[in-house]
């Protein structure tokens, strides 16, 4: 990769550890990709309120990612995967609020070796349910969110037979800032650090468990604009994917996202 990148994954790192050192603030953050060199990802959610007070929430979202091949830098070269997500939230107390959620994934899979086609199976169909608890705390215009989240991850080839991977327990460990930019609440500024912790069962090479261990970090920053004349909120943004313990790969992504907000009224 360019100077410039790398420089950029030292600033991002800095500004993170800077401001603080989740949940979203309403970003709905890029899934992992694996191993390349950039990405991109677009979603579309719906998020409406349950209760009168929104403190009941569910977001519905469809996103699509794509990435480049392990010797360029475009960034759509390639499609990635299609995220179908819905997830339901409580914000009970004032500090507290745990979300649970179902999602569908279809992840294509590449070649290690030029030209980098499609491998044999060409895809990988996962199920995956989630529980997030977050804590969330305000001090003036900025939001700090601390948040625990446990994941059940089933993988199938294309015909749902078994992958080569079956099914993994994932852990995750994420904190966020959202800074409001003026006093409007029109314009803010998000940072967020995560850590990511696996355990898997395999059935390839051999049907056996992996050991519990990290596996990645993911590093972003995103600009959030909510007008109020509209009932969407759009979020523009940078994640860089750092994977691996030993043998480490960065993977730097570009994200948009557009989150309608209760199309169908303020409660249903």
């Amino acid at each position: 990769m360019p100077n410039y990148f790398n420089t950029k994954k030292v600033v991002l790192t800095a500004v993170l550890f800077t401001i603080v050192l989740s949940t979203s603030y309403a970003q709905l953050s890029p899934p992992g990709l694996g191993k390349g060199k950039t990405a991109s990802w677009f979603a579309f959610g719906v998020k409406q309120a349950l209760d009168t007070v929104h403190k009941k929430e569910s977001t519905t979202y469809i996103g699509i990612g794509r990435k480049s091949s392990p010797d360029d830098t475009n960034p759509f070269n390639k499609m990635g995967i299609l995220v179908l997500n819905q997830e339901f939230s409580n914000h009970y107390t004032k500090h507290w609020q745990y979300s649970y959620a179902i999602s569908y994934r279809r992840s294509d899979l590449y070649e290690s070796a030029a030209p980098y086609e499609h491998a044999d199976p060409a895809i990988e169909q996962e199920f995956r349910l989630y529980g997030r608890y977050t804590y969330l705390t305000e001090i003036g215009a900025v939001k700090w969110k601390n948040t625990f989240r446990q994941e059940y991850r089933k993988f199938f080839n294309p015909d749902f037979t078994k992958s080569g991977e079956d099914y993994q327990f994932r852990t995750r460990l994420k904190t966020q800032v959202n800074i409001d930019l003026g006093t409007e609440k029109l314009h803010h500024i998000i940072g967020s650090a995560e850590a990511l912790f696996a355990i898997s069962k395999e059935n390839r090479p051999i049907n056996e468990w992996t050991k519990f261990s990290y596996k990645e970090s993911r590093f972003g920053v995103y600009y959030q604009l909510t007008p109020h004349e509209i009932p969407f909120t759009f979020d523009f943004g940078y994640m860089y994917n750092l994977i691996g313990k030993n043998k480490k790969t960065g993977v730097n992504y570009l994200a948009i996202d557009v989150v309608w907000n209760n199309p169908f009224g303020k409660t249903l």
